[in-house]
């Protein structure tokens, strides 16, 4: 795919993941203790934009996505964008960086699934050293929230992720290739939705929405 299609092709995907990103806006928050964090699906494309196009283009989705929320809806300012940017790029980024190595099926799925943890442990220093900024929160009750909140948080979006990902990959890149965005002999392609993908996928999902459903009391 040459330069010219790639930065075609991340514009469409950033337009996508920012308008997957306003749809997220409107959802509760996942977790009573934290009612300024809510899941933001926007990874899922970014991820796939990753996958079919590599870091550099992945990273590059990041930031254009990340800036225009700050330029419209954001309320968080520079501050909002770094730590959007800090956790697209921590799930997105790592991810496309494995599978970039090899387009295999086990190393997508090792990619997503290191990316969550990444995230995790990121989002816990970032979140202690910006949160009390930009909440206006003192930095002792932030500490207070690192494991029993943005752990599980974070782990319950890299998984949500991680599950929509998987299941989600293989038609848009097959749709894309039948529209002519993505060539045939785009790597990541040989491989479909086995039934051992949507097992795992959907046991991931059931797993995000029995945890939502714990933490806010319904179990």
């Amino acid at each position: 795919m040459d330069k010219t299609r790639k930065l075609t092709m991340s514009a469409m995907l950033a337009a996508i993941a920012y308008l997957v990103m306003l749809v997220s806006h409107i959802l509760p928050p996942i977790m009573p203790a934290a009612p300024f964090i809510s899941y933001d699906a926007k990874d899922v494309v970014i991820i796939i934009g990753g996958f079919i196009l590599g870091p550099f283009y992945t990273f590059l989705i990041t930031v254009v996505v990340a800036f225009v929320e700050m330029l419209t809806i954001s309320t968080t300012g520079p501050i909002g964008f770094v730590m959007n940017v800090v956790a697209s790029s921590a799930f997105c980024l790592v991810a496309a960086y494995i599978y970039s190595k090899k387009h295999t099926l086990r190393r997508a799925i090792a990619g997503l699934v290191i990316g969550t943890i990444l995230l995790t442990v990121v989002m816990v220093l970032w979140n202690y050293i910006l949160t009390p900024l930009y909440m206006d929160m003192p930095r002792e009750e932030v500490a207070k929230m690192l494991l029993p909140v943005f752990v599980p948080l974070n782990l319950f979006k890299g998984g949500l992720n991680t599950a929509f990902t998987l299941l989600l990959y293989k038609p848009v890149v097959t749709a894309l290739r039948r529209s002519g965005l993505v060539p045939d002999t785009q790597s990541g392609q040989k491989h479909g939705i086995s039934s051992a993908v949507i097992i795992l996928s959907v046991l991931i999902f059931i797993g995000c929405v029995l945890f939502l459903l714990m933490v806010r009391g319904i179990i």
